[in-house]
């Protein structure tokens, strides 16, 4: 698909929209994204050589994927045929495949297939390009908002280069709306358009690192006062701004956020710090996400990085849960915060984790390894023929303590459970001081003896 300048429609590229007018025609006037395709890198020599290669580029909107792949085309001297996986199915890759199939063979033109949201493509519609990338008929460059390790099949994502693009920077932001005010041909550089004190700031923080919702706030504000003015110079202050952008849009996508986000909440909460817990908190709630799930992992995270040190924690997370069925949003949200600062700020321990999971190792490894026999079941008939029982020593009868085996034979002796901090670790002074006081009767009881 040929880029919109290229059209010979002079009207309809003076009618469409400032970000698509602005959009970079060379690889110079690309803003953003230096780790893959600035001065040095790989990318950047690969395609000023002229040399293909398929890649999936995947990153938040407007940072470049969809302007990136058209001037990859642009500098190879390659057809380009684009295609949206919202509208477009396997007999449009088909097609798109035969197509260039047959450029190749009458006048040797390589061809880029670009499939803008390539994560809506299901199994089939997918696996439909793989032969064509294996036989060098297209070039893919798909594009996508999603994880593609979660959304593109294994298969395709073998045969292509990833191109994690970031959100642009507020300086990178601010670099594009200069350029707009400044371009007389494309932007609004001869419409004697100006910002008031703040303005530039305002609209690079409310992209949050889209250049399209920076430029389109910009051309609704200098649309609406320049009717107004009548021709004459606009000065569109942070109150034009703000009232044309409205809102500062809430980016959080169902994979990347979903994972990113949870796993900063749990992090940040271990790390003890509540005030980045409770932003991680509101920033998954304000995206959207289920409160139900953010209180399951609550409950998991009392139990692994609490545990012991202040058992209170698991039942403040549970009960948190509780809530949320109870109260629903927006008012629970109340109840999840304060569960999430108190389990950050409760004393961390991981003892229990690392309890149960070298024990499942040790299972593992070994096996099921059997109960010591005055340990076994001596309910049943026959039971105590078998020796089940005999030796066993009653804790209650000797004041909750006793020195015996309970660990299997041949794991006898090994130590799970570690405490390390908190209530746990008091526990646990207490019990050992028990053992000593048992074991000091005991020594005085065979004195006497």
């Amino acid at each position: 698909m040929d880029d919109l300048f290229s059209l010979g429609d002079e009207q309809a590229a003076a009618e469409a929209p400032l970000a698509a007018r602005m959009r970079p025609r060379t690889l110079a006037e690309f803003a953003g994204q230096e780790h893959i395709i600035g001065p040095g890198t790989v990318l950047r020599a690969a395609v000023e050589g002229g040399q293909l290669v398929s890649m999936i580029l995947f990153g938040p909107p407007g940072c470049g994927k969809t302007t990136l792949a058209r001037l990859i085309a642009t500098e190879t001297r390659a057809r380009l045929v684009q295609l949206s996986a919202v509208s477009s199915g396997t007999a449009d890759v088909r097609a798109a495949i035969q197509g260039a199939r047959e450029a190749r063979t009458l006048s040797g033109a390589r061809t880029i297939l670009f499939i803008d949201e390539i994560h809506r493509f299901n199994k089939a519609q997918q696996d439909a390009l793989l032969p064509a990338i294996e036989d060098g008929v297209v070039t893919l460059i798909g594009a996508t908002t999603e994880n593609p390790y979660f959304e593109v099949n294994s298969a395709l994502i073998s045969r292509c280069q990833l191109y994690r693009f970031e959100p642009l920077s507020p300086e990178t932001i601010e670099r594009v709306i200069t350029a707009a005010l400044e371009d007389s041909e494309r932007g609004l550089g001869g419409e004697g358009v100006t910002l008031g004190e703040g303005a530039l700031g305002f609209l690079a923080g409310i992209s949050r690192g889209d250049a399209r919702v920076a430029l389109n706030a910009l051309e609704t504000a200098w649309r609406s006062r320049s009717a107004a003015a009548g021709g004459k110079p606009v000065v569109l202050t942070l109150d034009d701004l703000q009232d044309a952008a409205q809102k500062s849009p809430v980016m959080y996508d169902r994979e990347d956020a979903h994972y990113d986000t949870i796993s900063a909440f749990i992090k940040s909460m271990r790390g003890s710090d509540a005030d980045a817990a409770v932003y991680y908190l509101a920033s998954m709630i304000a995206g959207g996400e289920d409160p139900r799930f953010i209180a399951r992992r609550m409950i998991i995270f009392a139990s692994e990085d609490v545990g012991n040190a202040d058992p209170r924690a698991l039942q403040v997370a549970v009960d948190a849960a509780r809530a949320v069925d109870y109260v629903g949003l927006p008012e629970c949200r109340i109840n999840l915060s304060q569960a999430a600062t108190y389990l950050s700020l409760a004393p961390k321990s991981n003892a229990a984790y690392k309890a149960v999971d070298a024990a499942l190792e040790d299972v593992r490894r070994e096996g099921n390894q059997p109960p010591p026999p005055h340990l076994r079941d001596a309910s049943y008939r026959g039971a105590k023929e078998l020796g089940h029982g005999a030796g066993y020593m009653y804790p209650h009868a000797s004041g909750g303590w006793v020195e015996q085996q309970h660990l299997p034979d041949r794991l006898s002796g090994r130590r799970y459970y570690v405490p390390i901090r908190g209530l746990e670790t008091q526990m646990a002074a207490r019990l050992e001081e028990r053992r000593r006081a048992a074991r000091a009767d005991g020594e005085e009881e065979e004195n006497r003896t």
